[in-house]
């Protein structure tokens, strides 16, 4: 009996199509308009979202995408690009991997479209969300669901969750951050995670739980008694109270306690992007060293390690 074909679809948030006002307006409207990143009635959202929020924050958002741009594009897109093809590469012969982005191209219509164009018999879903949030995670299957609706035939579908926990995570996250310490006086470590609105926990989201879980096992595999670790969260948007404390207020506060060198990690994030790169890398960098800061590391994203690529794959080969 032959073996099964397996495909597999790797999905990250998105990337505008380039550092342009012009393309950033249409990507940032699709992930906006998302009733799951944004929990306002439709009819206020509307107004606010298209009279005031696209009219102004595409060119801002287009001038920070061109300091992270590169040669190959977007880092989130083709970072996430290198992993599928370690991930190919790792895989038994069997599998098929391809590459989608629940905001912009390559669309999870087209992957969905091109694992069954490869007659593939079932299809693994990977979100890189390490952690479960429904604006993230669950809109993944959202997006799923709505294209295998207009669908007549579609293969056994198998979407995978959280990850925060998993113990080769844990593991590569501490690989990591010891190989970019390695030599290095710190006093404290940041974990940075994406922001999301208070009101989401309170709703019963287990995001903030299963950030602090990670938290908790970095720290206990790390071992380092000699350092503080904090875990703080970034990208606030809105008026809105979100998940604290926030990396723009805490990293600034430190040096007025005498913490003057520190390091950086976001383990929320599988590949670098804007938020990683610009937002912690450079931006939250300069808050802390205008306050007196010394020595800010920022360490990048567990990327294309290849504790990473294990994990996805244990994470693959043991859903079947």
């Amino acid at each position: 009996m032959s073996q099964r074909k397996i495909g597999v679809l790797l999905v990250n948030l998105g990337t505008p199509e380039s550092p342009t006002a012009k393309d950033v307006r249409p990507y940032l409207r699709e992930f906006l308009s998302d009733p799951r990143v944004i929990e306002v009635p439709k009819y206020i959202w509307f107004f606010i979202l298209n009279l005031f929020i696209l009219t102004t924050r595409p060119k801002d958002s287009a001038e920070k995408y061109a300091t992270v741009w590169t040669d190959r594009g977007s880092p989130l897109l083709y970072i996430t690009q290198d992993q599928a093809e370690l991930l190919q590469n790792s895989l038994p012969e069997n599998y098929e991997v391809v590459v989608a982005m629940r905001y912009g191209n390559p669309s999870i219509e087209k992957g969905l479209d091109e694992l069954i164009a490869k007659k593939v018999d079932k299809i693994v879903i990977l979100p890189l969300y390490p952690q479960y949030c429904a604006a993230t995670t669950a809109t993944v299957f959202d997006s799923v669901a709505d294209t295998l609706k207009a669908r007549r035939y579609f293969p056994e579908i198998h979407m995978l969750g959280d990850y925060h926990a998993n113990p080769l995570y844990i593991e590569a996250c501490k690989a990591q951050i010891e190989k970019n310490l390695t030599g290095v006086e710190i006093e404290e470590l940041v974990l940075s995670y994406h922001g999301m609105p208070k009101s989401t926990y309170e709703k019963g989201d287990p995001y903030y739980d299963q950030c602090m879980e990670t938290t908790r096992l970095i720290t206990e595999s790390l071992g380092r008694s000699d350092i503080k670790i904090t875990t703080v969260f970034q990208s606030k948007f809105g008026k809105e109270e979100w998940l604290q404390p926030y990396s723009f207020e805490y990293l600034p506060s430190l040096p007025s306690q005498g913490v003057k060198r520190v390091a950086v990690f976001c383990p929320g994030f599988s590949a670098d992007c804007l938020e990683t790169i610009e937002e912690m890398g450079v931006e939250n960098r300069d808050y802390f060293k205008e306050q007196g800061g010394e020595y800010y590391q920022f360490i990048p994203s567990l990327n294309t390690e290849s504790l990473h690529i294990e994990m996805m794959k244990q994470l693959i080969v043991d859903s079947n």
